[in-house]
């Protein structure tokens, strides 16, 4: 009987630490495919924003916070998608800068990223004048307006927080780019909130 003993308490810690690992898992997973608050795009190009759209292709935004670590997916995304499209559309990144936040806490490593993606022109959102005029809401958000201006695709172009590959959004908006049927014209977004403090704020 006094041999038992240990190996009772030994399965019982198995157990506990079983349930944990279980639970840290089901947690994360739940956590990495609950997208972030859906936004209110305009339907045609907002009057008021400071960038101008070309009236002869389409235009793509693109809102991100620059320390949301789930963004960096939906920047590998974009560079995908211009490796295919870039001669369809002009791209545009806005990273947000809130107030007292110094131009270096936004130019992170995504920013960097964002960048360096061939046919992407990357703009500071001081405040998020311009996220809030295209009625972002979460990093990540991807909106797609025709050469007319009107609002033809906005979600997410990634599966689930941080995650690279095949996705609906992204699909999407290379049919739309190539005058195609898509599945769908609204996507979740999954990503950080761009005006929360839910983003790692540190630089």
């Amino acid at each position: 009987m006094a041999n038992s003993k240990p190996g009772a308490l030994t399965w019982g810690m198995g157990a506990v630490w079983l349930g944990v690992v279980l639970a840290g898992t089901f947690l994360m997973v739940a956590y990495a495919n609950t997208p972030g608050e859906a936004g209110t795009p305009p339907a045609s190009w907002p009057d008021s924003s400071q960038l101008p759209r070309n009236p002869h292709r389409a235009t793509l935004v693109m809102f991100i916070h620059p320390h949301c670590p789930c963004s960096r997916a939906s920047i590998g995304e974009l560079a995908l998608l211009m490796a295919h499209c870039q001669d369809r559309v002009e791209a545009h990144v806005f990273f947000v800068k809130p107030a007292g936040m110094t131009t270096e806490w936004t130019q992170t490593d995504t920013w960097r990223e964002a960048a360096q993606i061939p046919g992407v022109t990357v703009h500071r959102d001081d405040e998020g004048r311009e996220a809030r005029r295209f009625g972002a809401e979460t990093s990540g958000t991807t909106e797609l307006f025709d050469a007319k201006g009107r609002l033809v695709f906005d979600g997410g172009i990634t599966a689930a927080r941080g995650h690279y590959g095949d996705n609906t959004g992204l699909d999407a908006v290379q049919a739309l780019l190539f005058h195609e049927l898509a599945a769908q014209t609204n996507t979740p977004v999954f990503g950080c909130s761009l005006f929360g403090c839910d983003a790692k704020s540190s630089p």
